[in-house]
C-alpha cells in the first residue's frame, strides 16, 4: 500500500476527516429516529405523484398523437387503394350482325265444317197449279238440290203478295221459336185495346228464373206500355215482355191462352205457346207457320215501327237507358226491311223472321236453328237475298198460297 500523503492544497487535508465523520453522524440519526424518515416520505410524495401525472400526461399526448397520426396514414392508403381499384378499364364491344332470312308465314286454311243437308227436292211448278195445305207437310227431298247451302235446320222464303213460296228447307218441322214468340205477346196486346201511356212497374215477377238472362230493368222501374213493348220488340228485351203480359186482362195465363187462340185462327196448328217471352223451349212452332204470322202481324203498325226502329232511348227513373236493335241487318244500307224479328236459345239456335223487299220484291223470309256462330242467320240472310239478286229466275217448290187474315183481325187494328 501507498502511504497516505497530505494534500499539498492547504485545508484539504483537515477537512475530509471532518466530513467522514459528519457523514456516519447523520447516518446514525436517520435510523434512530423513523420519525423523521416518514416526515421526509411525505414531503417527497407530493413531488412524485406530480413526477407520475406529468408522465401520464405525456404518455396520453403520445398515445393521441400516435393515433392521429394513424388515421391521417390510413386515409392516405385508403385514397390510393380506390383510385387503383376504381380505375377505368377500357372495353371493347364487338358488334355481331345477324342476317335473318325472312320466310313468308303460312297462314293455315280454316276448313269450315259443315252439317250433312237433307236430301230435298225443288220442282218447277206452274203459276196455275192448284192451291193445297202443303206448307204444313214437309217438303220432298232430293240430294243436292239446295242453290243457297244454308246453315239454317229450317228455311221458307214466301212472296208476301202472291204468297208464292220461293224456297223451302224443312219448313215444316216443329221447332223451338225462342223470342220470335214475341211478335204474337205484342199482337194479343195490341188486341186487348189497352192504354199505351199507363205505366207499368216492373217488379220481381218479371225475372227470368228459367235461364236466368240478364235485363238491365230493375224491380221498382217504371215505364209506359208502349215503352215496353219498343223494348220488348226492338231489343228483345224479356222483363218487358213479361209485364205486358202481366198488365194484360187475367194476367200471364190469360195471356198466353189469348196467343193460343190467335195461332190457331190464323191457321198455325204446328204452333203452341206456354209463356210470353219464348225463353221456354216449350214455345215451339214451323216455319210455315211463322210466315203466316209475319204476314198478320205486319197489319199492325206499332209491331212494324218497333221492330225496324234502329235504337232508342229510354227514362228510367234519373237514368236514361240506351237500346239498339238486336237485328244487324238493320244498320245495312243493302236492305229494306220492313218487318223483323230475331231469337236465341240454345235448344232453338239463332231464329230470324223478315219482311223484306229484294228486286221490287216482298218477300218473308224465315230462318230457324241456325248454326255455325251467333251471325249465322244474318249470313243466311245475305245469300239468299244475294240469290234471289243473282239468279235471275224465280225458283219454286210449291204455289202455296198463305191464307190472308180475316176481316175480324184487320177490324181489331187501329190503323
Amino acid at each position: 500500500m501507498r502511504p497516505i500523503r497530505p494534500s499539498t492544497r492547504p485545508g484539504i487535508g483537515n477537512l475530509l476527516p471532518v466530513r467522514v465523520l459528519l457523514g456516519a453522524l447523520g447516518l446514525l440519526l436517520g435510523l434512530l429516529s423513523p420519525a423523521a424518515v416518514a416526515a421526509e416520505a411525505a414531503a417527497s410524495a407530493p413531488a412524485a405523484a406530480h413526477e407520475a401525472v406529468a408522465h401520464k400526461a405525456v404518455a396520453r399526448h403520445r398515445v393521441v398523437h400516435r393515433r392521429v397520426e394513424h388515421k391521417v396514414v390510413r386515409r392516405v392508403e385508403h385514397r390510393v387503394e380506390h383510385r387503383v381499384e376504381h380505375k377505368p378499364v377500357r372495353r371493347v364491344v364487338h358488334k355481331r350482325i345477324v342476317h335473318k332470312r325472312v320466310v313468308p308465314r303460312r297462314v293455315a286454311r280454316r276448313t269450315p265444317v259443315r252439317r250433312p243437308q237433307p236430301r230435298r227436292v225443288v220442282e218447277h211448278v206452274a203459276q196455275h197449279a192448284a192451291a193445297r195445305p202443303a206448307m204444313l207437310r214437309r217438303p220432298l227431298t232430293d240430294l243436292g238440290s239446295d242453290p243457297v247451302s244454308l246453315a239454317s235446320g229450317s228455311a221458307l222464303v214466301v212472296d208476301a203478295r202472291t204468297h208464292q213460296v220461293l224456297l223451302s228447307k224443312d219448313a215444316g218441322d216443329v221447332r223451338p221459336i225462342a223470342s220470335l214468340t214475341k211478335l204474337m205477346t205484342a199482337a194479343v196486346v195490341l188486341d186487348a185495346h189497352q192504354p199505351m201511356d199507363q205505366r207499368i212497374t216492373i217488379t220481381d215477377a218479371d225475372i227470368d228464373t228459367l235461364k236466368w238472362s240478364s235485363s238491365r230493368l230493375s224491380p221498382g222501374m217504371v215505364f209506359t206500355r208502349e215503352e215496353l213493348l219498343k223494348l220488348a220488340l226492338m231489343s228483345s228485351e224479356n222483363r218487358a215482355a213479361h209485364a205486358l203480359a202481366r198488365a194484360y186482362p187475367g194476367g200471364v195465363d190469360a195471356c198466353v191462352q189469348a196467343m193460343n187462340r190467335k195461332a190457331a185462327s190464323l191457321g198455325m196448328s204446328h204452333t203452341h205457346y206456354v209463356e210470353p217471352t219464348g225463353l221456354s223451349p216449350q214455345n215451339e212452332s214451323t216455319a210455315s207457320d211463322l210466315a203466316r204470322l209475319a204476314s198478320a202481324v205486319y197489319a199492325y203498325p206499332l209491331i212494324r215501327e218497333f221492330t225496324t226502329h234502329p235504337k232508342s232511348t229510354v227514362q228510367a227513373g234519373r237514368r236514361e237507358l240506351q237500346y239498339r236493335n238486336t237485328d244487324h241487318l238493320i244498320f245495312n244500307r243493302g236492305w229494306d226491311i220492313l218487318l223483323q224479328k230475331t231469337g236465341y236459345i240454345n235448344e232453338a239456335g239463332h231464329c230470324l223472321v223478315l219482311n223484306t223487299v229484294v228486286q221490287g220484291r216482298n218477300v218473308i223470309v224465315v230462318l230457324l236453328d241456325a248454326w255455325g256462330g251467333r251471325y249465322a242467320h244474318f249470313v243466311d240472310a245475305e245469300r239468299i237475298r244475294n240469290w234471289m239478286q243473282t239468279s235471275g229466275r224465280t225458283l219454286l217448290t210449291r204455289v202455296d198460297p198463305i191464307p190472308a187474315p180475316d176481316g175480324g183481325l184487320r177490324a181489331s187494328v187501329d190503323e
